[in-house]
């Protein structure tokens, strides 16, 4: 049952960072900034925005 929650925190953090990534991405955007990523950097923001999205579910 661990492993099942463990997955579900995961899964649900991994979605709420793709969420606020392109939010910001767009609210920037209407502010006249152009921003492009390459597809490794992309990846890294991602990930340290899961870890933090998953540690501020913890708390």
């Amino acid at each position: 049952m661990k492993y099942i929650t463990g997955l579900i925190n995961l899964i649900i953090s991994l979605v709420v960072s793709t969420i606020i990534i392109y939010g910001i991405n767009i609210i920037a955007g209407f502010a006249g900034a152009d921003y492009s990523f390459t597809h490794g950097e992309t990846f890294v923001i991602w990930i340290l925005m899961a870890i933090l999205v998953n540690n501020c579910f913890n708390k």
